[in-house]
């Protein structure tokens, strides 16, 4: 589906868990490994036998409400390789707080919004004093860093033990990092289609970066990319006529008056902190962002540039849009300029090239 992840974890790993009365306290694992290099150069085989042995924790528990109810959530951010051999987070407060949220909201205990932070540098300092890492590369300033890799930081949920329907009361929050590239394939055609699936529905959990909420996308990603789409375009549950997210991605549009769109955040649209972000830099430069219901019809009709925002995504332009058997072309099938300009701005935040007037980059190393 897409080429940016792999299970090559680094070995240090963060896990935390929360006791009875909802105290946390953690510790730092490091799995087995060899230097980078002596690891590239193994055989195939054992290469990936050392992946799986990383990828498999002793004393986690087989059957739980994670494993058999997908009562679970996770957070996907990134530590930005710099010209001056640092790494630096993308706005790691964000994502500490919509872990929380998405925890309580599973009405688990939330993990502390500062051990998620500490944890996360932490986790990326360490493997980075190992070797493991991801270094600047000035071939990227070339492409505006459409080619340029990070290390992907997961932190995820896992309950205790159990079976039967229930809550978790005592869950951990384990950190695992790992070199991310690409998302989507750049060689592919950017176009996407609307589909008739549901991905959220009003009063669920779609507002949650939960586990069970990637099911749907992902069986409907597969779908479509069949039919020659990169995307799925998912509508409103109730009438299907208002457009709500990507795959796994917010989604944006460019009127024809100039006025940039997206759906504004219900309980059924997951609070993106890229998109957070890029309506942040779009005003910046003078463009009107409106947060409100977007019929797929206006966007059929004055839709004029588009793309998709994630934290695996970026900032990726859509070329087409089709519904209902009708194709929406956004300008020439190129990025289009406002798309481009917002790409250039946050990525050379995030890599360095650019000034981090908001105060988004936090160094891993203090």
């Amino acid at each position: 589906m897409t080429s940016a992840f792999s299970l090559a974890l680094y070995p240090w790993t963060f896990f935390a868990q929360s006791d009875s009365r909802g105290a946390w306290s953690g510790t730092y694992h490091k799995q087995r490994h060899l230097t980078p290099t002596e690891e590239s150069a193994l055989p195939a085989a054992e290469l990936e036998a050392l992946m799986v042995e990383r990828n498999w924790i002793p004393g986690m528990p087989l059957v739980n409400y994670t494993t058999q109810y997908g009562l679970g959530c996770f957070e996907g951010l990134k530590a930005f390789p710099q010209a001056d051999g640092t790494l630096k987070l993308f706005r790691p407060d964000q994502n500490a707080a919509r872990m929380h949220r998405s925890m309580v909201g599973l009405k688990m205990p939330g993990v502390p919004e500062d051990l998620f932070v500490e944890a996360c540098k932490t986790v990326v300092a360490r493997n980075a004093e190992l070797g493991f890492t991801v270094q600047y590369d000035t071939a990227w300033e070339a492409d505006g860093f459409a080619s340029a890799r990070a290390v992907y930081v997961r932190p995820f949920a896992y309950s205790e033990p159990g079976i039967g329907l229930n809550l978790s009361k005592q869950p951990w929050m384990v950190v695992a990092t790992t070199p991310v590239g690409s998302y989507f394939d750049p060689s592919a055609p950017h176009k996407a289609i609307t589909t008739d699936k549901v991905r959220a529905t009003p009063g669920g959990t779609g507002w949650i970066k939960c586990s069970a909420n990637y099911v749907i996308p992902i069986l409907t990603k597969f779908d479509v990319q069949a039919s020659g789409f990169m995307e799925a375009i998912f509508l409103d549950a109730r009438t299907q006529t208002y457009v709500e997210e990507g795959s796994s991605c917010n989604v944006f549009f460019r009127l024809t008056d100039g006025t940039l769109v997206t759906p504004a955040l219900e309980d059924t649209i997951l609070p993106g902190i890229t998109r957070s972000s890029i309506m942040q830099l779009a005003r910046d430069m003078g463009v009107t962002v409106q947060e409100r219901g977007v019929p797929i019809q206006e966007v059929m009709s004055q839709g004029v540039e588009a793309f998709v925002t994630g934290t695996a995504a970026g900032i990726t332009p859509i070329e087409s849009l089709t519904h209902q058997g009708v194709e929406r072309v956004f300008g020439d099938r190129s990025p289009g300029e406002l798309s481009r300009a917002l790409a250039a701005e946050l990525k050379g935040i995030q890599y360095g090239s650019v000034p981090d007037r908001h105060g988004w980059m936090v160094p891993v190393a203090d």
